[in-house]
């Protein structure tokens, strides 16, 4: 018996062994694909300097093209009318409407000069109902919440006695403007919108200049820094204003070639609101660049059973993952990664994943991140080499180019921000990037709208002469 009973348990360790050897092969074979996944798409996402010059290059060449006819260039260019950026020394109170997304912000800015502005301001959400019905009802609460505003005036904010109060509006769509404060989206004015809302809702108010959020900024940043020469907004969406004689703002719109567009990237812009549209956008901006790393997650669970036997549901709804969590994620300086798994079983419902599993989790957050900022940077270097500011010119070794730079993604992910601001050093060299400099311009927009509407002000003249 007792032999008999040895047997026996050593058959059943023997079958336990093979049963471990065997999971642990199909556990090899499928970290292996899992690698295999990874170390094709970080190949694919590859963004060699040569790269990086040819879309640079072919972005000036786009521009050139936009700026002779309309239809010309893959880039979206719209017109601002913008002929007065702020000089640092307007005076008087103004308004400023900042437009985009599911909220607004309103303003009031009192100028009395550099150093010497006085701001209240306030955020407003938009009914979701409002954001899908009638542009009446839409504008009749932004002007209704814009006359609450101004009912909160106080003594020291009062505007001159017999004069209209004037506002700078910041709409964040690309609108195809007619004048400084006119301007069509889907065949209306929304000038003429609001300023009909805003007489519904017994508002004194004139719209003085209608600007997109990229000539807010660059307004904002020239009126502290007369170096100022162009705008960026990396945030949400991206755009982009330079100074220009034709006054143009250029918007990316899809130059495909030489970029390395990926499955992911097809994926993604088929997911998106206008499909075939702004790819350049969709592989830098902050609304998209959580979306890619989910779907490189999506198919690394898909074909290497990442994430275990049963691909995880939540995992495959699209734009599940923020940008915002990515950059949590990617920036975990935590020795088990403890960001990386909070955030796996808060959004994802994925519990239970190893160091290893998280470790490469941050790696393909670093792939996107760095293709998307060295690919901001390649952006950068096409709108300096359109202005003739990528060289040294004699008589102008020390002139300095500030590049003002707005958008939540530039200001909160760092590595995305570090990347970026590295490639731009290597694109252009150490003795151009000394002059080259990149400066956060927080609430750019809001503060340039209102300025733009003092240099555009009716009563400019009065202003002059006293």
């Amino acid at each position: 018996v007792a032999v008999a009973a040895t047997v026996v348990c050593a058959a059943a360790v023997t079958a336990a062994a093979v049963m471990v050897v065997r999971h642990r092969m199909k556990s090899s074979g499928k970290w292996a694909k899992a690698m295999d996944i990874l170390k094709e798409f970080e190949d694919k996402c590859g963004t060699p300097i040569g790269k990086l010059r040819q879309v640079a290059d072919a972005m000036t060449v786009e521009m050139h093209a936009g700026l002779a006819s309309d239809g010309g260039s893959k880039l979206k260019m719209l017109i601002s009318y913008v002929d007065n950026l702020p000089t640092g020394d307007e005076t008087g109170i103004f308004y400023a409407l900042d437009l985009g997304g599911t909220n607004f912000r309103v303003l009031r800015v009192k100028l009395g000069g550099v150093g010497n502005v006085k701001k209240e301001f306030k955020e407003v959400s938009i009914p979701p109902n409002l954001m899908i019905g009638k542009s009446d009802d839409l504008f009749d609460f932004i002007a209704g919440e814009l006359a609450k505003f101004v009912a909160t005036e106080d003594e020291d904010m009062q505007i001159t006695p017999g004069t209209q109060r004037e506002l700078g509006f910041t709409f964040s769509f690309p609108v195809k403007q007619t004048s400084i404060a006119g301007g069509t989206l889907v065949g209306a004015d929304v000038v003429e919108e609001l300023t009909k809302a805003m007489e519904r809702a017994g508002l004194d108010m004139r719209v003085s200049a209608l600007v997109n959020d990229t000539v807010g900024t660059l307004a904002g940043g020239r009126y502290g820094n007369s170096d100022v020469i162009a705008a960026v907004i990396l945030g949400t969406g991206t755009n982009a204003a330079y100074v220009e004689r034709a006054n143009a703002i250029p918007k990316w719109q899809g130059y495909k070639h030489g970029m390395g567009k990926l499955p992911y990237d097809e994926s993604l812009d088929n997911e998106s609101l206008n499909p075939g549209e702004q790819i350049y956008e969709k592989m830098i901006s902050g609304m998209y660049l959580g979306e890619v790393v989910r779907l490189v997650l999506l198919k690394i669970a898909e074909e290497a059973e990442f994430f275990g036997d049963i691909v995880p549901s939540k995992l495959q709804k699209p734009f599940i993952l923020r940008t915002p969590d990515m950059s949590a994620m990617h920036h975990d300086s935590t020795p088990d990664l403890k960001v990386v798994a909070t955030k796996l079983k808060d959004i994802l419902e994925i519990s239970n994943t190893s160091l290893k599993m998280r470790k490469v989790i941050v790696q393909v957050c670093d792939i996107v991140a760095t293709r998307g900022a060295r690919l901001s940077a390649a952006g950068i270097l096409g709108i300096l080499k359109k202005i003739g500011r990528d060289v040294c010119k004699e008589g102008e070794e020390n002139q300095k180019s500030v590049i003002a730079m707005d958008g939540g993604l530039f200001e909160h992910y760092t590595k995305f921000r570090n990347a970026m601001q590295n490639t731009l050093d290597e694109l252009l060299g150490e003795e151009i990037s000394r002059n080259i400099v990149v400066e956060l311009s927080n609430d750019g927009s809001g503060l340039g709208a209102a300025l733009l509407a003092a240099s555009h002000s009716q009563y400019l003249e009065y202003i002059e002469s006293t």
